[in-house]
């Protein structure tokens, strides 16, 4: 957990490089995809990830689904194990939102261990990865 926390803190926390930040990227022609202080959103986002309350992990978890980042993938699959059930299945919604392949094993080692109605909610998330998938 430790290395984690180091990584998020070089995300956020870094001393400012020189470079002008935001305006630069958005000549590049991805700038639609990335909005300015999306990357501080995404640190955030994740480190909420691990909070003590539920709720927060939820909201967390949303909303890294609705960015869509891929670089939140791995955090999500972290959370495919949280203690409330609430979590779990928002984590994996939030995995079929963003269709990494990264993400079909985990889900559906948690789809077995799941009940009918997690099931449904991991079943869907698998479905869009695949389709996502066929796609590139």
């Amino acid at each position: 957990m430790d290395e984690q926390d180091a990584s998020e803190e070089s995300l956020s926390g870094r001393p400012d490089s020189g470079e002008p930040r935001g305006h630069q990227e958005v000549s590049i022609g991805q700038s639609e995809d990335i909005p300015p202080g999306q990357s501080e959103r995404l640190a955030h986002f994740i480190g909420m990830l691990t909070d003590d309350n539920e709720g927060n992990r939820w909201k967390a978890a949303e909303s890294l689904g609705r960015m869509g980042d891929p670089a939140a993938v791995e955090p999500l699959i972290d959370t495919l194990w949280d203690d409330d059930a609430r979590v779990r299945l928002k984590a994996a919604w939030a995995l079929g939102q963003i269709g990494d392949l990264r993400a079909l094993r985990p889900l559906q080692r948690l789809y077995r261990m799941e009940n009918e109605g997690g099931q449904e909610i991991i079943g869907e998330a698998l479905e869009k990865i695949k389709v996502q998938m066929s796609h590139h």
